[in-house]
């Protein structure tokens, strides 16, 4: 069955999360592992946590997919803003340990005119001295749109940092349609090419998850601007391929278009269940 669910707010809490998936016939779902603009994460309730395991066993539940904070900048050029990425990514790692998630996913960040060896060399410094070899969580890099100074805008930049990190084998790759569109890989006319060439520069072995978003913008634009499945510049019939694809169908999908409530993104789950 296809692994899918949307991305919840865990503010009521992890279980009251996992029975939000239930109802909309999820069986996944991400969440932030905080306020997705920085500050201290909710202290964790072990009551709160077994009753999320005990939904994800009786649901068969895929893994879930644990979002760091959109601030969290490990390539930063100013000290303090990668003080602050360290902390959280450190202080996360250590609540996924309690947590029923093994997959971590942040984006590379902006290396703020540095230039991107230098930006890869401080996230590569913080990962090699935050990760441990026994963790249980893989670390998940997200491919990017390519706005600004971001890294991440192409298959080299995130196996660059693969390259240098100490325990590849916790490291993972989370591919974004929307983005990866907007930074200029053919999902829409080329999804085979896009893998194959995902295979040669990174390994498909690495890729561990996807997040199904259209988009609002035109292809090659380097702008990030999620929509509704369908609704966008990759249309239906692209998330009918990568859905079926089968080096695609059996990893967890993860929805992050933009939606009323929670209840909304039912109908996109059925509609990518009927494919």
């Amino acid at each position: 069955m296809l692994i899918i669910g949307p991305h919840l707010s865990i503010a009521g809490g992890f279980k009251k999360a996992g029975e939000e998936a239930v109802k909309i016939e999820a069986n996944t779902f991400q969440f932030f592992t905080r306020n997705p603009r920085g500050g201290k994460a909710k202290a964790l309730d072990p009551k709160d946590v077994a009753g999320l395991r005990q939904i994800i066993d009786d649901q068969r539940f895929g893994p879930l997919l644990a979002h760091a904070p959109y601030t969290l900048n490990m390539c930063s050029a100013k000290p303090e803003t990668r003080e602050f990425a360290r902390m959280v990514f450190k202080e996360d790692l250590l609540r996924l340990e309690e947590l029923p998630c093994e997959l971590y996913n942040f984006h590379p960040g902006s290396h703020t005119g540095q230039g991107v060896e230098k930006g890869v060399a401080g996230i590569v410094q913080i990962l090699n001295e935050e990760m441990w070899a026994d963790q249980k969580t893989t670390v998940v890099l997200e491919t990017m749109s390519g706005k600004g100074t971001e890294i991440g805008r192409c298959f080299e930049e995130l196996k660059m940092i693969i390259d240098q990190v100490d325990l590849p084998d916790k490291m993972g790759v989370c591919l974004d349609t929307c983005h990866v569109y907007s930074a200029g890989y053919d999902v829409v006319g080329n999804l085979g090419g896009v893998l194959e060439e995902f295979d040669r520069i990174i390994g498909l072995d690495y890729l561990k998850c996807l997040h199904l978003n259209d988009s609002m913008m035109p292809f090659n634009s380097n702008k990030d601007r999620h929509q509704k499945i369908g609704l966008g510049t990759l249309g239906t019939e692209t998330f009918k391929q990568i859905v079926t694809h089968p080096q695609l169908k059996d990893l967890p999908f993860f929805l992050e278009t933009p939606q009323e409530d929670t209840l909304a993104y039912q109908k996109e789950i059925e509609l990518l269940r009927s494919f």
